[in-house]
């Protein structure tokens, strides 16, 4: 059985390096891209505070599909370069949105999200294989530390596939 652990943390980027090492253990000999993307949806949705959605959109070759995720009923497809995620995919750039509701383009799936970080997931040969979604209904949830947080967090998830 896997248990995510809550605790004090000194700051965020230890939270960050603990569900790091969490993310690693619950991954690690599983082969399932599904299994795999489904627990470390859950694993970051549980494991970090003021979130209201987490997942992932896949590419399918033309447009972003939505994946395994936590949260609210989701947009199921979204176009390369429509909303955060489609823009995050297209430059392959991480997006941290301060308020949603500033974002041109911004694509309402939960009317609760307030803000948005979207980390591109390229694998090592440059194919895109899709972005990792994290929305709060917070304005200005996240920041610079999330970035690298969740950009870290997204590595160890790229890690566990087999191509």
């Amino acid at each position: 059985m896997f248990e995510v652990s809550t605790q004090a943390y000194a700051s965020k980027r230890e939270h960050y390096e603990d569900l790091c090492r969490q993310a690693r253990g619950l991954l690690e000999g599983e082969p399932d891209m599904i299994a795999n993307a489904a627990n470390f949806s859950a694993l970051v949705y549980h494991g970090l505070p003021d979130l209201n959605w987490c997942g992932f959109y896949l590419y399918d070759g033309t447009e972003l599909v939505v994946g395994p995720f936590q949260g609210k009923p989701a947009c199921i497809r979204i176009a390369l370069g429509r909303g955060v995620c489609g823009t995050a995919a297209q430059a392959r750039e991480t997006q941290v949105v301060r308020d949603v509701h500033d974002f041109d383009g911004h694509i309402a799936c939960d009317a609760a999200s307030q803000s948005e970080i979207v980390v591109p997931l390229v694998r090592a040969d440059g194919r895109l294989f899709g972005v990792w979604d994290v929305d709060s209904p917070s304005v200005a949830r996240f920041d610079d530390e999330d970035r690298a947080g969740m950009e870290a967090l997204c590595a160890v998830f790229m890690e566990s596939l087999k191509d």
